[in-house]
This record gives structure tokens, C-alpha cells and sequence, in this order.
């Protein structure tokens, strides 16, 4: 039920922004203004925040492996089949890779932890691997294809200096420094990060909501297809690669299951902030992102029953 409150919390608050657009209270300039103070703001400290509060034990677990062998598989099995679709170029293919593997760590992924699995320390590798190496590299990745796409030059220093200047990278390494380093902000300082922390998921849920009414509708023919193929990759093809890894290796009933229900997570609302920052795919990232959010519902379900 914890689990379900979760997706019913995600659900209300697309709902109120989809409302508040229908009203006219919110426009699609709103949703702009959401989207920059989620991407250079809100979510920085909110990846500050639970990086330096991670339980770093859990990255060196035997199940890790396990975790980011799944994720690769379900990444790598997008990009071989994402040559069916004509027409993409790198920047359209890193946010279908991201929707491929990208999971929603935390609101999604932390109560389905502490609720379904018992601990939230399961999120901490996931955590980890997006946050320090998925997201650097496919940001990299889309700086360099969307200045190719306007014409810009881009040289190898800005591309090299990018994590350093991109706000999520800076505020995952300086969590996780913070964390290994056993320090703590002091309370004047702590507070306000946290409080605005808070904004993130609120803005990037308010965000989807507004786009799902005032922005294109989904589309139909291949990119539909592609859309409901990425939704089968993240919820369904993931968790088999993690269970039958998982089984291979020999690990206990209790982490099988852990990393089968965390790999049936959908893609994170968070691809969608990335995909608004770079003007690439914001409306195919939407329609993939609620679909899967409503097909992982009752797949999360499924598999815990199963293999509880």
C-alpha cells in the first residue's frame, strides 16, 4: 500500500499540473521557468542531499553487479534495436537510452525500497551509478549533439569541463565527498538546502503535467511503437535480465527479489527535465515517462507478490 501511495503522490501531482494548465493558471512559459529551477536548482540539492546521506557500504554489495549489468543490458538491448527507427541522430538516441535504463530512484524508488524491500540503502549503487556515470556522460553526450545540431563549435575542453559546470554533476560530487570525507553541514546551512531540495520532484511533477496539457500530443506510427518498445525494455526486459543474473550468481531469495523489483521501476521524471533542458524529445520523453510509470505500477506489484 506504501508502494501504491507512492504512484497514486506522482499521479495527483501530474493531475494538479495538467489542472492548473487547463485553468490557465500555468502556461507553457511556466513550465519553462519549472524546468530550469528543477534542472540548475532544486534538483542539484536534492542530489546533494541524498548523496551525503547514502549508505556507501550498500555500492560494494554482491548484488551491484547484478544491478548495473541489468542496466547496461537494458540500455544496450534500446540501442540495437533504436536502428529500426530512421532518422535519430546521437542526441535522439542518448534520451531513449536514458528512458531505456534511467530509473526513478527517488520518488518512485525510495518508498518502493523502504516499503516493498524493507531498506532504502537497496537505492544507494542505483543511485550512485546514474547519478555519478549515466548522467555526466549522457549530458556530455547531448552538449555535444545539440551545439553539432546549431551549427556551434564545440571544443574538447568544454566538453571535458562539462560535469564541472553542469549543476546535477556538481551537486552528486559534492554529496558524495561530503560523505566520504564524514562531514556534515552545519544546521544554518543544512536547512536550506533541504527546503530547497524539496522543490525538485514537486516542480518536475508540476512540469509533466503542464506539458501533458498545452504541449504536442503523443504521437502515433513509429515513435509511438519505439515509445511502448522502451516501456517493455524498462519494466519488463530489466528485471528479467536482473533476476536471471541474479539467479546465475547464486545470490540469496531476499536480494534476487530486490533487484528484480528495483529494475521494474519506470524511467525517472527526471529524463524529461534533461530532455526540456536540451530541447530533444521533451514530448516523446513525457508520453514514455507516464506510460511506463502506469505499466511499472502493476509490474512492481506483480513480481513482489511473486517472489515474495
Amino acid at each position: 500500500m506504501a508502494a501504491l501511495t507512492g504512484y497514486l503522490t506522482i499521479g495527483l501531482l501530474i493531475g494538479l499540473g495538467w489542472l492548473l494548465a487547463r485553468i490557465g493558471l500555468l502556461t507553457v512559459e511556466y513550465r519553462r521557468l519549472m524546468s530550469s529551477l528543477a534542472f540548475n536548482v532544486a534538483t542539484p540539492a536534492l542530489l546533494y542531499s541524498m548523496m551525503a546521506a547514502a549508505d556507501l557500504d550498500q555500492v560494494f554489495a554482491r548484488s551491484v553487479p547484478v544491478s548495473y549489468a541489468a542496466i547496461a543490458g537494458a540500455g544496450l538491448v534500446y540501442l540495437a534495436a533504436s536502428r529500426l527507427w530512421r532518422g535519430h541522430d546521437l542526441a535522439d538516441r542518448t534520451i531513449g537510452t536514458l528512458l531505456a535504463c534511467y530509473t526513478n530512484a527517488g520518488n518512485l524508488g525510495l518508498p518502493v525500497a523502504a516499503y516493498v524491500l524493507g531498506d532504502i540503502t537497496w537505492m544507494a549503487p542505483i543511485l550512485l551509478i546514474q547519478v555519478g556515470f549515466l548522467q555526466p556522460v549522457a549530458l556530455v553526450l547531448l552538449d555535444f549533439a545539440t551545439s553539432a545540431r546549431r551549427g556551434q563549435p564545440t571544443s574538447s575542453w568544454r566538453l571535458i569541463s562539462l560535469p564541472l559546470r553542469n549543476p546535477m554533476t556538481v551537486g552528486v560530487l559534492l554529496g558524495l565527498a561530503v560523505n566520504l570525507a564524514g562531514w556534515t553541514l552545519p544546521v544554518p546551512l543544512a536547512d536550506p538546502v533541504d527546503l530547497v531540495a524539496g522543490l525538485a520532484v514537486p516542480l518536475m511533477l508540476l512540469a509533466f503535467g503542464v506539458s501533458l496539457r498545452l504541449e504536442p500530443r503523443p504521437a502515433g506510427g513509429a515513435e509511438r511503437t519505439e515509445s511502448w518498445f522502451l516501456v517493455l525494455v524498462k519494466t519488463m526486459v530489466q528485471p528479467a535480465i536482473a533476476f536471471a543474473l541474479a539467479s546465475l550468481c547464486g545470490l540469496d531469495p531476499a536480494t534476487r527479489r530486490a533487484v528484480t523489483v528495483l529494475a521494474c521501476l519506470p524511467s525517472a521524471q527526471h529524463i524529461f527535465i534533461i530532455a526540456s533542458r536540451y530541447g530533444v524529445r521533451l514530448a516523446f520523453a513525457r508520453d514514455t515517462i507516464f506510460r511506463g510509470t502506469v505499466v511499472s505500477a502493476v509490474v512492481v506489484l506483480a513480481v513482489s507478490l511473486v517472489l515474495g
